[in-house]
């Protein structure tokens, strides 16, 4: 088995810091990280937390899911690997590997239909 957990269906007001601390009755907790949105600064809703052995996070699955944490059912199943994406991957906003710019509607000078 994996010690990396994947947590989710966290609220908002989960940090860093909680989540570790509701890990922690299960054994050592490595790191505990949610994630945050890079724009807004707010929780994705989900996070990891990396136990220090197997027996350990097994223990925290049988645990925590299911249990509230911050008022919502907390989803906790070992984390899988993040899946590589495909090399022709294309931003929607024209920007990255393969995508292409958009084109802007004003084209400027005057609108009377000279040159």
């Amino acid at each position: 088995m994996n010690n990396k957990l994947y947590v989710g269906n966290l609220a908002y007001s989960v940090r860093d810091e909680s989540l570790q601390q509701a890990f922690s009755r299960f054994g050592t907790v490595n790191s505990a990280k949610v994630m945050m949105d890079r724009e807004t600064g707010r929780s994705k809703g989900f996070g990891f937390v990396e136990m220090a052995t197997d027996a350990e996070a097994q223990a925290a699955i049988n645990g925590m899911n299911g249990q509230a944490l911050e008022g919502r059912p907390a989803v906790v199943n070992v984390a899988r690997p993040r899946e590589p994406r495909p090399a022709g991957f294309s931003s929607p906003y024209g920007r990255g590997p393969g995508g292409g710019g958009g084109g802007g509607g004003y084209r400027g000078g005057n609108d009377r239909g000279g040159y």
